[in-house]
């Protein structure tokens, strides 16, 4: 294995300009926790998708507003009923639908850790590289992300749990490469075509490149 040194050698090297690219006014963590929320949410409705659990698995590609990627993963048992759900939402909020692969090659499975603003960064990296994680990712509102082979996830987040890091979320996601921030009218939209859709009882996770305003996600 590769000394974990060589990789904090390697992150600083790469973390200014990473961190430098961040708009002013958009935070990664208020974004994380309304996803964050989102999950709760669909955790509450348990019972409406248990009764899905004997149905089709079934993704749908499509672009919001200002373009964004957006990845919809369903259970149904009847797929032209769940995909004018679907596409009808796309279209109320300024989006629509897309051919199979039109914006799933933007995005990743990883096993993705992420911890508040206020996280010991340089501690929590070091602790992450030795278990076994790929990359640890800070962003500039301080909030920290840890990315694992999705295969690695589990001893990872053990790993960094014993050690006294445990994360705030956890999960074996789709990750988009690049993210796409979105201020205004146009996030306003998103947020309401992202909510529509993680409404929907036969939805089981969304997923965007998408990265909304501060003052957008305080006021919807």
């Amino acid at each position: 294995m590769i000394p974990a040194l060589f990789f904090q050698a390697a992150h600083e090297l790469a973390r200014a300009p990473r961190v430098a690219g961040r708009v002013a006014g958009h935070s990664k963590w208020a974004n994380i926790r309304r996803r964050q929320n989102a999950q709760a949410r669909r955790r509450d409705r348990g019972q409406e998708l248990q009764a899905q659990a004997g149905g089709e698995t079934v993704r749908y590609e499509g672009y919001g507003p200002g373009g964004a990627a957006v990845m919809v993963e369903c259970v149904t048992d009847d797929r032209g009923r769940t995909g004018s759900k679907v596409r009808r939402a796309f279209v109320q909020h300024g989006g629509r639908l897309g051919a199979d692969g039109s914006v799933s090659y933007l995005f990743n499975t990883v096993g993705l850790m992420a911890y508040p603003p206020g996280t010991d960064e340089e501690r929590l990296m070091k602790v992450a590289l030795e278990a076994g994680a790929e990359d640890v990712v800070p962003n500039a509102d301080s909030s920290v992300e840890v990315l694992a082979d999705p295969r690695e996830f589990d001893a990872v987040r053990a790993v960094l749990t014993q050690r006294g890091f445990e994360p705030a979320t956890a999960e074996v996601t789709q990750r988009a490469a690049t993210t796409l921030v979105l201020s205004g009218e146009a996030a306003v939209s998103m947020v309401q075509l992202l909510e529509e859709l993680e409404g929907l009882d036969e939805v089981r996770d969304v997923y965007s490149n998408v990265e909304i305003s501060n003052e957008v996600l305080a006021r919807v």
